[in-house]
């Protein structure tokens, strides 16, 4: 049970440099707006150029039990990932989201393999963290009633004593139990969700992801004692309040404009997007292969010519030092940038490797071999934290013999057995999906004769759960496929 003494790793240890946030975007970003994001950079960037002779990251094999060769460059990548949104403008109604771009289908055109509905919004989102997350059955339940008050935007729209009322219908819980759970809602990914107010949501991003910056004490006071001068932007009432400097105000300013003010709005978008594989993987010789997208895999370089200039000899005139100041600054970025992108490709292999490396038997087998694994498997197994394991799987997708799929495919939480192991809540669906398949169609089986099926094959599953996983499936009740017979 969480107390409210919960132990949330937030992250403010970590210093959030402008390199670091950088990284984290990348990471994020799915491979349709990393294209986007890489034209903006080359725009605007004169000493980044794309690299026409790059090597593309060659196949690491792997046998049928063991995987060779891991791109393992983890050292670059920090520990709790946290997207980087930019505030164009305070309280700006006409926010927008990093979404694709209907005008890149062109430029991507040849790899594209599928086109679908963007499914998955914000409460399947969060609703996905908290079954892969280490809560009990009780905590769970009151995360995802919290979830079911969140608004488009991901505030909680209901008063916790309200939820908690509620909840007391049902479950036997304090108030301060719902409190520590939403903190623990909090605390997922996009930061900020649940807040019920815009300086709490605020707040909540910046804890997570500036509490080292030095401006940190002094804009956390703003957002909590001074938003509605903020709103107002009235500059002078807030020098005044917190005896800060025209310059000192115009960082609070520019560190506030990178927070979210509507963090759920990215996971409510109803365009159509294009699937767009990560990583294919290959049965070559009875050995796994798996490889970078190379379509998807940019390589960029240094503009040498620029970079040349910071070595020849410069007259020390106020116009030469400003061109060179330019152009160092352009370097600097231009190589975080590069870097950036290096980490995000291995990063996601290295994934995508341990992914394989566990579910193996699904590949061979199909969905009812799929092996148990949550988050916190494949982060103890990478030495990563569980947020980072999460942001990489979100919208990076796999091409498999067996076809395409998210990287969240291959979570699913643990059901006990009578032999004492564990099988997987995508291989039982599997399961209900196939017993339901050989059925005969004048007598289709309950769910309590599914239920006995499945414990006489020594799975111990209820009855309300094999309900659920059957409507997971849009498969109809015993009553309605018999009558459709």
């Amino acid at each position: 049970m969480i107390k409210q003494g919960l132990n949330i790793k937030l992250g403010q240890s970590l210093s959030m440099t402008p390199q670091l946030q950088q990284a984290i975007k990348l990471l994020q970003l799915s491979s349709t707006e990393l294209e986007q994001e890489i034209q903006e950079v080359l725009d605007t960037n004169p000493l980044l150029e794309r690299s026409d002779d790059a090597q593309p990251i060659e196949e690491k094999p792997t046998s049928n039990t063991e995987l060779e060769g891991k791109d393992a460059n983890e050292e670059h990548i920090p520990e709790d990932m946290k997207i980087d949104a930019d505030w164009d403008d305070i309280y700006d109604p006409e926010w927008k989201t990093t979404n694709s771009d209907s005008s890149n289908a062109n430029s991507t055109s040849d790899f594209i393999e599928t086109m679908h509905s963007t499914e998955q919004g914000l409460t399947e989102h969060l609703m996905w963290q908290v079954e892969m997350g280490n809560l009990s059955f009780q905590d769970k339940e009151i995360a995802k009633l919290i979830i079911d008050y969140l608004d488009d935007d991901g505030y909680l729209t209901e008063p916790l004593e309200q939820i908690h009322e509620t909840l007391e219908d049902i479950l036997l819980v304090e108030l301060d139990e719902v409190e520590a759970v939403l903190t623990y809602v909090q605390h997922l990914s996009p930061t900020g969700i649940a807040a019920q107010s815009l300086g709490e949501c605020l707040v909540l991003q910046l804890q997570h992801d500036y509490a080292d910056h030095a401006l940190f004490k002094k804009a956390k006071r703003l957002l909590e004692k001074h938003l509605d001068l903020l709103e107002k932007r009235d500059y002078t009432g807030i020098k005044r309040s917190l005896r800060v400097t025209d310059t000192v105000l115009e960082n609070l300013i520019h560190l506030i404009r990178k927070l979210d003010p509507k963090p759920g709005k990215l996971y409510n978008n109803s365009s159509t997007d294009y699937i767009v594989p990560d990583v294919y993987v290959k049965n070559i010789n009875g050995k796994w292969k798996i490889s970078l997208n190379g379509s998807t895999k940019t390589e960029l370089k240094v503009n040498s010519y620029y970079e040349d200039m910071l070595k020849e000899p410069t007259q020390k005139t106020a116009a030469s030092q400003e061109t060179n100041k330019y152009i160092k600054d352009n370097l600097q970025q231009a190589k975080w940038f590069i870097n950036s992108l290096e980490n995000r490709n291995s990063t996601i292999l290295n994934v995508a490797h341990a992914i394989i490396e566990n579910q193996l038997p699904f590949l061979q087998y199909g969905e009812e071999a799929m092996k148990p694994m949550v988050l916190s498997d494949l982060a103890d197994q990478l030495g990563i934290h569980e947020s980072t394991v999460s942001r990489v799987t979100t919208r990076k997708y796999m091409h498999t013999p067996r076809g395409v799929y998210e990287f969240k495919f291959f979570f699913s939480s643990h059901v006990s057995t009578d032999a004492g192991g564990e099988c997987s809540a995508t291989a039982i669906r599997a399961m209900i999906k196939s017993l339901i398949a050989k059925e005969n169609p004048k007598k289709p089986l309950s769910d309590n004769k599914l239920t006995n099926l499945l414990n006489e094959q020594g799975i111990n599953v209820a009855r309300r759960t094999v309900a659920k996983y059957r409507e997971a499936q849009s498969i109809p009740s015993s009553h309605d496929r018999k009558a459709f017979a």
